[in-house]
């Protein structure tokens, strides 16, 4: 898949567990453990917001496009 989710670097770097991002976001663990892994099919605005908004971080430091 070329779109490759760094959700997981972004927690690391503000030491942010799957639990805290949950509460902080207002998600389920299972819909953040999905996105985590790369297995999304797409995401809503709005949970991307709530996620930059908590790690402090842009899209793109989420979300990055790599050619097959």
């Amino acid at each position: 898949m070329p779109i490759i989710v760094n959700l997981d670097v972004m927690m690391a770097k503000r030491k942010l567990s799957l639990n805290e991002l949950s509460d902080k976001v207002g998600l389920t663990l299972s819909n953040l453990s999905i996105l985590k892994t790369g297995k999304a099919k797409a995401i809503r605005f709005s949970t991307l917001e709530a996620i930059c908004k908590v790690l402090e971080c842009q899209p793109a430091d989420i979300l990055e496009y790599r050619e097959d």
